[in-house]
C-alpha cells in the first residue's frame, strides 16, 4: 500500500469520528496557540524595553551606588553617591559631555479632593536631554530651581488626567508629601514599559527631593558621554574621578551597551521560559492523541484483523496509524497557527506582542513530532496484532 493510500485511509478514520477528532485537535490547537501567544509576549516585551533603552542613546553611562555585580545581579549597596560628584565630574572629565543624578521614590501627590501615589523624581535640568524626553505642555525643570531649591513641578500624562481632568494644570498648586508645588510643565507620553506607566511620574528639582524625603544621597549618577566612540574613555575617566573620594566598593559603573545586554539576555531567557511553560500545553495535548489512538485500535482491532487476513503487512498498519496520529496534530498545528496570530493581534491593544517566524515554526514543527511520537506507541500496537486474534476480538 502506497502513502497516498495510507493518507486516505487515515483521513477517512478521521472523518468517520468527527467529535472525537476534534476533542483530539483540541489539545494540540491550545498547545500551539500557548507556544504563539506566550512566545510573542514574552519577544514584544524584549523588543519594548531594548528599543526604549537604545532610544536614550548609547553614550550614556549610569553610575550606581555599591558595588554590584551586572553579570550576576548581586549588590553590596552602600549609597555614598552625592550630588557634588555630578559637579566634580562635569569639573575633571575630559570626554564627558553632560552629568547628572536621579533621585526616584514613591510620594502622595494631591491636587483637591484627588490623590495618587506616582513615582517620585527628584532630577536636573539635564535630565530630558540626556534621557531623550520631552515637554508637551509648559518647561521642564531648570538650573535656576535647582540652585534655588524652588517647589516646582513637572508632572506625567497620566497624573495630569487623573488629577485635572484635562484641563491646563500649568500654574495650578499641588501637594506632593504635605508640600505645596506649582506645576510648570507636563511631559510628553511614554506610554507603558513592562506594565509599568511610565507617565504616573512627577519630577522635581533635586535638591527639594532630598528634602522631602529627608536624605542627602541620590539613587544614581547619569553621564554622557561626547560621542559612542568616547565612551570607554569616559568609563575610565568617572571611574578614576570617583576613585579619589569613593573606596571602589562604594559604587559601580555600567553602560548604556552593557545595560543592553544584560535586559535582553535577561528577556531572552524569559522568553524561553514562556515558550517551555507553553510546550507543556503541547505535550498534554500529545498525551490525548495517544489516549484516543489506543481507543480507536481498540475499536477497529476486527478491521485491521481483516486488512491483515487480505495482505495488509505488519508495515502498512504501523504507518497508517502514525500517519493518523500525524495527521490530527498537523491540522491541530495549523488551526492553532492561526487563532495564535490572531490572539498575537489582538493582544497588542493592551501587551506588547511581536509574532516570530522561528515561534510559529517552532510550534508547528513540535505539534508534527508530537504526533509521530505519541502515535507511535498506539500504531506499533496496532501492526503487532495477530490477524487470528484480531478476527476473533469481539
Amino acid at each position: 500500500m502506497n502513502i497516498f493510500e495510507s493518507f486516505r485511509l487515515a483521513l477517512d478514520a478521521i472523518l468517520a469520528n468527527k467529535m472525537r477528532s476534534a476533542l483530539t485537535m483540541l489539545g494540540i490547537i491550545i498547545g500551539v496557540l500557548a507556544v504563539i501567544l506566550l512566545v510573542s509576549v514574552g519577544q514584544g516585551v524584549k523588543s519594548s524595553v531594548t528599543s526604549e533603552i537604545r532610544g536614550m542613546g548609547s553614550n550614556l553611562i549610569f553610575v550606581m551606588p555599591g558595588e554590584v555585580d551586572f553579570s550576576s545581579g548581586q549588590e553590596s549597596f552602600t549609597n555614598k553617591l552625592r550630588i557634588e560628584h555630578v559637579r566634580k565630574i562635569a569639573r575633571e572629565a575630559a570626554y564627558v559631555k553632560n552629568v547628572g543624578a536621579l533621585i526616584q521614590s514613591k510620594g502622595s501627590v494631591k491636587f483637591g479632593s484627588k490623590s495618587r501615589r506616582p513615582v517620585v523624581y527628584g532630577a536636573m535640568e539635564n535630565f530630558t536631554s540626556m534621557m531623550n524626553y520631552s515637554v508637551a505642555e509648559g518647561s521642564f525643570i531648570t538650573e535656576t530651581h535647582v540652585n534655588g531649591s524652588r517647589k516646582v513641578a513637572v508632572i506625567g500624562s497620566t497624573v495630569a488626567n487623573d488629577l485635572f481632568a484635562g484641563s491646563n494644570p500649568i500654574g495650578s498648586r499641588l501637594s506632593i508629601e504635605g508640600q505645596k508645588f506649582t506645576v510648570i510643565g507636563v511631559m510628553e507620553s511614554k506610554g507603558r514599559s513592562m506594565g509599568v506607566d511610565q507617565d504616573d511620574a512627577v519630577y522635581i528639582p533635586i535638591t527639594v527631593a532630598q528634602r522631602v524625603f529627608g536624605i542627602d544621597w541620590v539613587n544614581h549618577l547619569i553621564v554622557e558621554a561626547r560621542d559612542e566612540e568616547s565612551t570607554d574613555l569616559a568609563v575610565e575617566e568617572v571611574k578614576r574621578i570617583l576613585g579619589k573620594v569613593l573606596n571602589k566598593r562604594d559604587f559601580s559603573v555600567t553602560t548604556q551597551a552593557e545595560a543592553l545586554k544584560m535586559m535582553e539576555r535577561i528577556m531572552g531567557t524569559l522568553t524561553l521560559m514562556l515558550g517551555g511553560i507553553a510546550g507543556i500545553a503541547l505535550f498534554v495535548g500529545g498525551i490525548g492523541i495517544m489516549n484516543i489512538m489506543l481507543v480507536s485500535v481498540t475499536e477497529r482491532t476486527r478491521e485491521i484483523g481483516i486488512r491483515k487476513a487480505i495482505g495488509a503487512k505488519t508495515h502498512d498498519i504501523l504507518v497508517q496509524f502514525i500517519i493518523e496520529a500525524t495527521t490530527l496534530s498537523i491540522i491541530g498545528g495549523l488551526a492553532g497557527i492561526g487563532f495564535g496570530i490572531a490572539g498575537s493581534f489582538l493582544l497588542r491593544m493592551a501587551l506588547p506582542s511581536e509574532i516570530t517566524v522561528w515561534s510559529v515554526a517552532l510550534a508547528f514543527i513540535f505539534s508534527a513530532a508530537t504526533g509521530i511520537f505519541f502515535g507511535a506507541y498506539p500504531a506499533f500496537k496496532a501492526s503487532r496484532l495477530s490477524p487470528i486474534e484480531a478476527l476473533r476480538y469481539e
